[in-house]
């Protein structure tokens, strides 16, 4: 469940020992496990190591596609150099839409991973913050540049210049 709604490193710490509950905890999406007892010093290790290896996949810190240049860590979107003036939950919607251009995104995944309701919800939440985004793109649903909805299926951001 925890993995339907972030990526945030998990270390488990137990005192059951079997390899088969291991196994099934660590391929279920656990980053590590420790089994007690141990040290306040070991589990701060672990903790250090799992954290590092989680860090090195999410270094990215600009996403461009076309003339849209999103400034993850100042969380600023632009469009041909003018800022654009978005809430900060449109901000997490393009920033997914823009780190994965042209693919089809569902709305159910858009409610799990920019949402964090990883079983569902009212998904004319993702429809109004579309809308917001086209608005703020300078574009309509029915002349769309950057968000294409696919009725019934979902949306995706795509570079018009290509």
């Amino acid at each position: 469940m925890i993995r339907a709604v972030t990526d945030v490193p998990v270390v488990v710490a137990t005192a059951r020992d079997d390899e088969a509950e291991i196994i099934s905890v660590l391929d279920s999406g656990a980053d590590d496990y420790v089994i007690k007892p141990f040290s306040s010093e070991h589990l701060e290790a672990r903790m250090r190591a799992v954290l590092r290896r989680s860090g090195e996949s999410n270094t990215q810190d600009r996403i461009v596609v076309g003339e849209l240049e999103l400034d993850l860590d100042a969380h600023e979107a632009t469009l041909a150099g003018d800022s654009l003036d978005i809430t900060a939950r449109s901000f997490e919607l393009l920033a997914f839409l823009a780190s994965r251009p042209g693919k089809l995104v569902s709305k159910r995944e858009l409610l799990a991973e920019v949402w964090r309701q990883p079983y569902g919800g009212a998904d004319k939440t993702v429809d109004v913050h579309v809308s917001w985004l086209r608005k703020a793109l300078g574009e309509t649903a029915s002349d769309p540049v950057f968000l294409h909805t696919r009725r019934g299926v979902g949306v995706r951001l795509v570079d018009p210049s290509q």
